[in-house]
């Protein structure tokens, strides 16, 4: 049955019909589109538009159907146009003229806006979910490694000494603002399109904001033209997403350069790792790398929802049919991104020896050489000349600012002394960077706490 189909007088080509068709997709709102009705029903008759036994029976009828639909006893019609001519239908079918009542007041246009928001709202609590979780992880882990000394990159080249735990904090701090991002994106779709009907509202006497409490909305839109073609909250959240897949292929990347032989900082479980057909040594990171691949998806379904959206006209166009594939498939992909990733992160194995002796071969304490002769009364730009020779001096005798003799360093600057080992230490170069947002284990534990602090009073 077509909801249209009076001004028509020649039946609807198979062609254009499955072109048209948006049920493959859409069927996934079967939930939310019977809730929406199911309110609208109830404030259609508290308004005196329909009788109270019409409503009943609505939504006694709804009710068994989205029961039916959810047991299997009832599968969906995949020839129908979407999901909501397909529920209307059947209503009608089992319960006649009432089911007929039911669209009073109401558009396709906002009840489609309205089962999406509806839909997104709910995904948005589970991805927020998912990211509390994988934060938990990152949060346990840095502080049961917040005292292993590693190096920190600039450009991939070591760079100065830090610990693996304040590295894991700085994607915990970068998937904390995510979940911000996803608490706004969802508090901006929580506004009630539903009585915006077409694009002109009604001239019943509906109570939009009675439909809002039942549904649980904050508000309801000010503007009926906006409440059917705004799809801003897809955008949001497909911007949102985004960002959370670059922070996700980011902290892959590193995960597949730290458990290659080259790195070997860590060792990913045999249970989320794959192997090769033909080379039976290899242990490969495919979750991490496909986290990586998948970030192109996500944001692709970015661009296709900004490209459909940019030049539409007021009100609603069947473009905006696009929006669901995309945003669906977006948020899809995020859920099972971080569903694969918090396991593996959970159980990889650290290597802490591997992290410590990449770290001595990388004149990473440098820095710290050239503060002591600073602290010695030496101008900075002066330390840094006489530090960058001493480093020229271990490349050319295969040592290290640890292991250079004393007599070398007295060679460059008379101001070095046998403490200055004392001074370069790694583990005190990590241990001084007290100051708030370094590396240094009691920092480290700051961040940990703040951030447990934080999800707990969400």
């Amino acid at each position: 049955m077509k909801l249209w189909t009076g001004r028509f007088s020649k039946e609807i080509d198979k062609r254009t019909n499955d072109f048209n068709s948006s049920i493959s997709f859409d069927s996934r709102m079967f939930r939310e589109d019977i809730d929406g009705s199911i309110a609208h029903a109830t404030m259609l008759s508290e308004c005196g538009i329909i009788s109270a036994q019409d409503r009943k029976q609505i939504v006694a009828g709804l009710t068994t159907i989205k029961e039916e639909i959810i047991s299997g006893q009832l599968p969906i019609d995949m020839e129908s146009e979407d999901i909501h001519t397909f529920i209307e239908g059947e209503l009608t079918r089992r319960i006649g003229d009432a089911g007929k009542r039911l669209h009073t007041a109401r558009s396709r246009n906002d009840q489609v806006a309205l089962d999406i928001r509806m839909y997104l709202k709910k995904e948005c609590d589970e991805i927020t979910a998912q990211l509390r979780e994988l934060i938990g992880v990152i949060a346990n882990k840095a502080e049961m490694y917040k005292s292993v000394t590693m190096c920190g990159y600039t450009h991939l080249q070591r760079a100065q000494p830090i610990t693996f735990g304040h590295h894991l904090m700085a994607y915990a701090q970068m998937l904390m603002r995510d979940l911000g991002r996803i608490e706004d994106a969802k508090k901006r779709m929580d506004v009630l399109p539903l009585g915006s009907c077409a694009l002109a509202g009604t001239t019943y006497p509906l109570n939009r904001e009675r439909t809002a409490e039942l549904l649980g909305f904050a508000d309801v839109c000010d503007n009926s033209l906006d409440g059917v073609s705004d799809r801003d909250f897809c955008l949001e959240l497909a911007s949102a997403l985004s960002i959370i897949m670059v922070h996700l292929s980011r902290f892959s990347e590193e995960i597949i350069l730290w458990c290659s032989w080259e790195f070997k900082f860590i060792e990913l479980d045999d249970a989320f790792s794959t192997g090769s057909s033909i080379m039976p040594q290899k242990k490969n990171p495919d979750i991490a790398e496909l986290v990586r691949g998948k970030s192109g998806r996500v944001f692709g379904d970015l661009m296709g929802l900004l490209t459909a959206m940019k030049g539409i006209a007021l009100a609603y166009n069947k473009d905006m049919q696009e929006d669901k594939e995309a945003i669906f498939d977006a948020v899809d992909t995020v859920k099972m991104c971080l569903y694969a990733f918090t396991p593996m992160l959970d159980t990889m194995k650290i290597l802490p020896q591997n992290m410590r002796k990449a770290a001595a071969g990388g004149f990473i304490n440098a820095t710290d050489c050239a503060d002591y002769l600073v602290g010695k009364g030496l101008p900075f730009r002066d330390a840094y000349k006489a530090t960058g020779e001493l480093v020229a001096k271990c490349i050319e005798k295969n040592e290290t600012l640890e292991t250079l003799p004393i007599e070398e360093y007295k060679a460059v600057c008379d101001l070095f002394d046998t403490d200055v080992y004392t001074a370069i230490s790694l583990e005190k170069c990590v241990g001084d960077r007290k100051v708030r947002g370094g590396p240094a284990p009691e920092s480290v534990q700051y961040q940990v706490d703040k951030v447990r602090k934080i999800m707990e009073d969400m």
